[in-house]
């Protein structure tokens, strides 16, 4: 069970204002609820319906040092292309600057459940999903404390 009261509001409402880059050709940016053009052009040259962006960094809002942040971040990396999924390198960067900027990844065709269960699994508070409609969704994963 998904709960957003398991997520400090101030979070919550922190990664609603970040922007979300994706260093794709050409580069774009996302923003929480707002439609895309240019991501839903790449999801239709892929041919592709969804996509997520996701991160390994700073599992649940935690920091970590940055050795520690690559390292998370080359497995991901690495599972994504053992498992041959299409991606592209982003930064999801709050406008403050007040919380280092956090690579991550724009995952083509990464479905839904699929991608809350990588969150999960990466111990992420959310995830940014968007379907056929290209409107960014932020997705909360962690789930209420026991």
């Amino acid at each position: 069970m998904v709960s957003p009261a398991a997520i400090d509001p101030r979070t919550v409402q922190a990664y609603r204002e970040t922007e979300y880059r994706v260093f794709d050709d050409p580069p774009f940016s996302l923003r929480i609820d707002r439609f895309s053009a240019p991501l839903r052009r790449a999801q239709h040259r892929r041919n592709v319906r969804c996509s997520a962006f996701v991160t390994a960094w700073n599992p649940f809002s935690q920091r970590l040092e940055p050795a520690a942040n690559a390292a998370r971040q080359r497995r991901l990396a690495e599972e994504l292309i053992r498992s041959r999924r299409a991606f592209v390198p982003g930064m999801g960067s709050h406008p403050t600057a007040a919380w280092p900027g956090e690579e991550s990844f724009l995952i083509y065709g990464l479905d839904l459940d699929t991608a809350r269960a990588m969150a999960i699994r990466l111990e992420q508070n959310a995830i940014v999903w968007s379907g056929d409609d290209a409107t960014p969704r932020l997705i909360l994963c962690r789930s209420a404390p026991a």
